[in-house]
């Protein structure tokens, strides 16, 4: 098996909604520039490597009004806030108007300033990069509205829910919503055209004006950009005015020319519809494991293990999750035992590891990303205690770097179908240390042998030691390479095992 190089782990933090709690606390305003360096060496402690800060860039007043007006949009908001204010409501920060940190945050020079502090910690930083809209107002719209899709007035009659009219200095043009394939448009924002030749060299501009801030960046919707996507999404609208038609994928270049500036620049991309190993092909670091997530969520240990068996360069590819801003809490999808073994299931495999602002605490609200507050909620002792020991384990160098082994549970007993309740892995370092995830992940006591594939450990007594719980046991080894590890586990029980003779 191929050694994953060193898994990266990323912290996602809603700056608005973290600066607004801040501020309180500090009686001010507060800025990045406020962002205390605790809360850095607290998060470089627990083996953080990137930290994203969520939503810095210039969003606008059209945006705002547009999240502050929309009655759609209301009643979730109220689900999170019942005491929504408008106050409350600063608006998308998916909907930017500039790629210019915001100036209630300290301006681009905070950024800096945060971006240095975070290096002497080793932390490195993860912004947002929109490519498929921009805000109502952002001056493109003005200068050179050739880089949106456009519409005429059959769409804007037939389609009010995916087009808006929008008066400027040129007169009034009637502009597509930004929107994916299977749902309306999202009113706060414009479409842009990736089939413009003009456009697409300034977007990569913009994208090497970005890198420069950061050293990584979250694709939003990676996937809506891709040719195919986009012509099966907009087709004959791309030529609306279009004097620069090119059907050039847009990634592929994008990340070329950023990585020549940049070479260990890191690309993220949130991306669904199987469409990860495209964007893998095409330069992304990183994609979306969404589908582990839904499977651990809804399905059963056999389904998981049948995803977790893909192919090696795919795999140390994915981006693995419980939660982020975009998804339900996970405290709220999976009950304390459960989102304890998803976890280590989850953490345990390749790939870079995700984690979201109060998933430790188990809080069960998600503000939206257009709020700037969010309820008080009491943190879980249990999911805090049981994060605080992941995290000093999955940092160990003897996991971040290793190579991982699917392993598969054998029955024990005729008739004892329980052992397909298992989801098992083994991991190696260059140094030949073994550690040992077992997880039932099912509802019922279960029961099967492990044979475990250390030939090394043979006519010796092994000792394994549960790194997420008291427990410590000594086995003869040869039984282990042989007959296996002899497993019983509660429901949704699970050991992380250092193996050591």
């Amino acid at each position: 098996m191929p050694f994953e190089p060193p898994r990266p782990t990323l912290f996602e933090i809603n700056t608005r909604v973290y600066l607004n709690e801040l501020g309180k606390r500090l009686n001010k305003t507060a800025s990045l520039d406020d962002v205390p360096d605790s809360l850095l060496l607290d998060l470089a402690n627990k083996g953080f490597d990137f930290l994203w800060f969520l939503g810095v860039w210039q969003i606008g007043f059209a945006g705002k009004n547009v999240s502050r007006s929309t009655e759609a949009w209301q009643q979730s908001f109220r689900n999170c806030l019942p005491d929504l204010t408008q106050a409350d409501i600063t608006g998308s920060p998916f909907a930017i108007q500039g790629y210019e940190v915001d100036s209630i945050l300290g301006g681009p020079e905070a950024l800096a300033r945060l971006r240095k502090r975070m290096q002497a910690f080793n932390l490195k930083l993860c912004l947002d990069f929109v490519p498929n809209h921009t805000a109502l107002d952002h001056p493109w719209v003005e200068t050179n509205p050739e880089f949106y899709i456009r519409g005429e007035d059959v769409d804007i009659n037939s389609q009010p829910e995916n087009y808006i009219n929008i008066k400027s200095k040129k007169g009034e043009q009637i502009f597509a919503y930004g929107r994916d394939p299977y749902f309306s448009g999202w009113p706060d924002t414009l479409q842009l055209n990736y089939f413009n030749a003009q456009f697409q060299t300034e977007m990569k501009t913009v994208l090497k004006t970005i890198a420069s801030q950061c050293d990584a960046l979250r694709c939003d919707m990676a996937m809506l950009v891709l040719s195919h996507v986009f012509k099966k999404t907009w087709g004959t609208r791309t030529t609306l005015g279009n004097n620069n038609h090119s059907e050039n994928d847009f990634w592929p270049l994008a990340i070329k020319e950023v990585k020549s500036l940049k070479p260990e620049f890191k690309f993220i991309a949130e991306a669904y519809w199987d469409l990860e190993w495209e964007l893998q092909q095409q330069g992304f670091d990183y994609t979306y494991d969404k589908r582990l997530y839904d499977r651990l969520a809804h399905e059963n240990a056999m389904v998981v293990n049948s995803h977790l068996q893909a192919e090696w360069e795919y795999s140390q590819k994915m981006v693995r999750f419980l939660e982020n801003h975009d998804e339900k809490r996970s405290a709220d999808v999976f009950f304390t035992e459960k989102q304890c073994a998803a976890a280590v299931i989850t953490f345990f495999a390749p790939g870079l590891l995700f984690f979201h602002e109060g998933q430790f605490e188990g809080w069960k609200k998600n503000a939206s990303v257009h709020l700037n507050r969010r309820p008080e909620e009491k943190p879980s002792e249990a999911l805090m205690s049981f994060y605080t020991a992941l995290l000093l384990s999955l940092k160990n160098p003897e996991i971040k770097t290793s190579t991982f082994q699917l392993l598969y549970a054998k029955q024990p007993y005729e008739n004892d179908i329980s052992f397909n309740q298992f989801v098992c892995a083994l991991r190696i370092s260059k140094t030949g240390k073994a550690n040992l995830a077992v997880v039932n992940y099912g509802p019922s006591q279960a029961q099967c042998f492990l044979p475990l594939p250390l030939p090394e450990i043979n006519n010796k007594t092994v000792t394994l030691k549960d790194k997420l719980g008291p427990n410590i046991y000594e086995r003869e080894g040869s039984k282990l390479t042989s007959e296996g590890l002899y497993l019983n586990l509660p429901p949704w029980g699970y050991h992380l095992f250092e193996i050591s003779v």
